[in-house]
């Protein structure tokens, strides 16, 4: 019988995968277990296989000073371990600590004081054989349950399809994953979606916890990382390396935004994320039951980045302010619903792709705030609308708001033109024939050159 175990263990170890030292240590713990249920046991015992494929137990006799001493550290040490659980459950343990249940550290024991003597019972081939079976099968579904969460465990954030087995409650929808069978909460479920019994689906494995009956897999529909991943498989250049995911956004159920760009020249990002008449963008679209996809290329200039954000609406222009990466977007009347799309939708997408706080206003709005900005100066009856005087080199006034008492903002460049301004309204106005004066510098605008319009924080989106 203890030869039929043991090439029992040998099949079981080519076959699942566990090692053979694994299964005859749990063995011999458990033939120990049971041989301390016999009657006239003695105190200290362990079991071992012999050369012959068959379990012995000895009895083992120490010094009584010694003895005392290894009960103790096992006793202490056993203390211990149950104060750490309880600090980590939070529950209290009632746990019995009985010198006999111990698991004496024999390592320390000189080997010339310690005396083994053969005391196996006459019955314990049978004992050996009924346990065996229990055990071994327990290591098995144990080992099973460690590999798959093992396996599990590092494909967080993978997308995987299963199959829907159990669709009747709501909040608690089973999918069965091949080796294991993965649950999709609530929480994780778009809101809309029906998921029939018996039909496939992907989804993203959000978190894998070990549970006492194996692992249990967390699924998730609303991640964001579906969509990066969907792409991944639906476009060959993303799989490559050739175009690159930069950002995804998303609304679970209505809209999301994701931002290319690409790695290599000649490759169009969107165009290869759209696919031949849309059919790549389309198998997304259809795996996420209906969700709409902006495909946004990538900008490292935050202004145009941000205009194209807020795509499918025209931006007209854009206003950031880099120390804190606020831009004011302003668009024509007739973009305006677009752009801030139902309940906002649009405009929140955009903030969360982009990373910037988005302010969208209408072209006839931001005319109106300058207009009401606008007054009249008390020394010299001009205009002054509160903005940098200054001209870009691209035609357009400096979009920046002016210094308190000056008609320019901080620029360096700006300012310098300031400085010039001033010291020709100190000197003397030279009269000419007809006692007209000669125009100054606050009656033309002076252009700015183009390597200043770089610290400007404005630019056309368009």
């Amino acid at each position: 019988m203890s030869q039929e175990i043991i090439e029992g263990i040998h099949t079981i170890e080519k076959e699942k995968g566990i090692e053979e030292g694994i299964l005859i240590a749990a063995l011999e713990d458990a033939l120990l277990a049971a041989y301390k249920k016999t009657p006239e046991a003695t105190r200290h015992a362990e079991v071992k296989l012999n050369v012959d494929g068959e379990f012995r137990v000895f009895g083992i006799e120490i010094p009584t000073d010694i003895e005392t001493d290894l009960v103790e550290e096992a006793r202490e040490t056993r203390i211990q371990e149950l104060e750490r659980i309880e600090e980590e459950t939070g529950e209290r343990q009632h746990t019995l600590v009985a010198d006999e249940d111990l698991a004496l550290d024999w390592s320390r024991v000189p080997p010339d004081q310690i005396v083994r003597t053969d005391v196996t019972p006459e019955n314990f081939g049978r004992i050996a054989a009924q346990t065996a079976k229990q055990v071994i099968q327990q290591r098995i579904r144990e080992a099973e349950r460690a590999i798959m969460y093992e396996e599990y465990v590092d494909r967080q954030g993978e997308v995987v399809t299963g199959i829907v087995q159990q669709a009747g409650d709501r909040n608690n929808v089973l999918v069965d994953l091949g080796r294991v069978e993965a649950l999709l909460p609530r929480s994780e479920q778009v809101d809309g979606e029906r998921y029939e019994q018996g039909s496939r689906i992907k989804a993203v494995i959000a978190e894998v916890r070990s549970g006492t009956k194996g692992p249990q897999v967390i699924l998730s529909r609303r991640d964001p990382e579906l969509i990066r991943a969907l792409f991944e498989l639906e476009v060959p250049e993303i799989a490559d390396g050739l175009v690159e995911i930069r950002g995804v956004a998303r609304e679970p159920g209505y809209r999301s935004k994701i931002a290319v760009e690409s790695h290599m020249q000649g490759v169009d990002p969107v165009g290869a994320c759209v696919g031949p008449r849309g059919s790549r963008v389309r198998m997304v679209v259809s795996e996420l039951r209906g969700e709409k996809i902006d495909i946004i290329p990538w900008n490292t200039e935050p202004a145009r980045f941000v205009a194209k954000a807020l795509s499918p609406a025209r931006v007209r222009e854009v206003y950031i302010d880099d120390e804190t990466k606020e831009a004011t977007v302003i668009v024509p009347d007739d973009q305006l619903a677009l752009a801030i799309g139902k309940e906002g939708l649009n405009a929140r997408l955009a903030t969360r792709l982009t990373g910037w706080k988005i302010d969208i206003e209408s072209e006839s709005e931001f005319a109106k705030a300058e207009a009401e900005a606008a007054f009249v100066g008390a020394a010299d009856n001009e205009e002054y609308s509160g903005r940098c005087a200054a001209i870009l080199s691209n035609g357009k006034r400096c979009p920046n708001a002016a210094l308190p008492g000056s008609r320019y903002c901080g620029v360096p460049a700006h300012q310098a033109l300031a400085a010039v301004e001033h010291e020709r309204h100190e000197e003397p106005s030279e009269k000419s024939v007809d006692g007209v004066g000669s125009p100054g510098v606050s009656d033309v605008e002076a252009p700015v050159a183009p390597g200043d319009e770089l610290e400007i924080a404005a630019e056309e989106s368009q």
